[in-house]
């Protein structure tokens, strides 16, 4: 056998064997979503037993979960597009020579290095101030721009000629012409990558609507399920039901825009 055939086949017998292992445990939640059993059961049953789509319905009805959805939605398609918006300006700044340029960048490779956490108190305060607790924009507020997304789309800009950018400049186009009709058409991988990236974490998060959220129609599924916990008990099957209708957007999305994605990590890693 050719050896370049053997190490390819190799290479993807691993591949197929890591990739087994991260899907079961997504595989025991959705089959104890259809059943409820015992996750300690012994010996554990591979195949569903009985499956059936009621603890689906009990989640349904025991709490408001489409209002929790729909809270989810709003916030997560708010910061998405405020981080379109505002990552994609920053990283066309960045793309000019100007004094100070590398210190900005370093400012901001900096703050990547602080966890939002040490950053709670203040932007609560900021919140407050703004009267925005309660409220969607509140809730978007912390995340409406992240640096790493900024060099994920400075990494795509960086990549385009800029003998485009002169004929844009001698056309008589304007800055936000140019950005918004030439580069972030060219940058669809970047815009990907913003998105899914953006999207997850504001849909997982916890803390942030944990501090600023006290009426409970403006709660978010993350919220939600803990609010679903403190209810009930013994709910194996309406817990994990309620897992995979949490994260099913996420793997939609994800699959929706996983080959742009992919290839923003990858222009990302690579310098332009």
């Amino acid at each position: 056998m050719n050896r370049k055939i053997l190490f390819k086949l190799i290479d993807h017998t691993i591949l197929i064997l890591v990739s087994i292992l991260i899907t079961i445990p997504l595989y025991w939640v959705l089959k104890t979503s259809l059943t409820g059993e015992n996750l300690f059961n012994y010996p554990p049953s591979l195949i569903p037993q009985d499956p059936h789509i009621f603890y689906f319905v009990d989640v349904y009805y025991w709490i408001p979960f489409v209002r929790f959805f729909f809270n989810s939605v709003f916030v997560s398609v708010i910061v998405v597009t405020a981080n379109l918006f505002f990552n994609s300006m920053a990283a066309y700044a960045l793309r000019y020579s100007f004094p100070g340029k590398k210190l900005i960048i370093l400012f901001y490779l900096s703050m990547m290095m602080i966890p939002f956490q040490t950053t709670i108190i203040p932007a609560f305060l900021l919140t407050r101030y703004m009267g925005l607790l309660n409220s969607y924009l509140g809730l978007a507020f912390p995340l409406s721009s992240t640096i790493i997304n900024i060099f994920v789309f400075k990494t795509a800009f960086d990549a385009i000629p800029g003998s485009l950018f002169d004929a844009a400049v001698i056309d008589g186009m304007k800055e936000h012409s140019i950005l918004f009709r030439i580069y972030l058409p060219l940058a669809k991988p970047a815009i990907a990558t913003n998105m899914i990236l953006t999207f997850v974490w504001s849909w997982n998060n916890f803390i942030w609507p944990l501090i600023i959220i006290s009426d409970k129609e403006m709660q978010t599924l993350p919220l939600g399920l803990s609010t679903f916990l403190s209810y009930f008990e013994n709910t194996s099957g309406q817990l994990y039901a309620f897992v995979i209708m949490v994260i099913a957007p996420i793997i939609l999305v994800f699959f929706m825009n996983q080959r742009r994605f992919i290839s923003g990590i990858v222009s990302g890693a690579v310098k332009g």
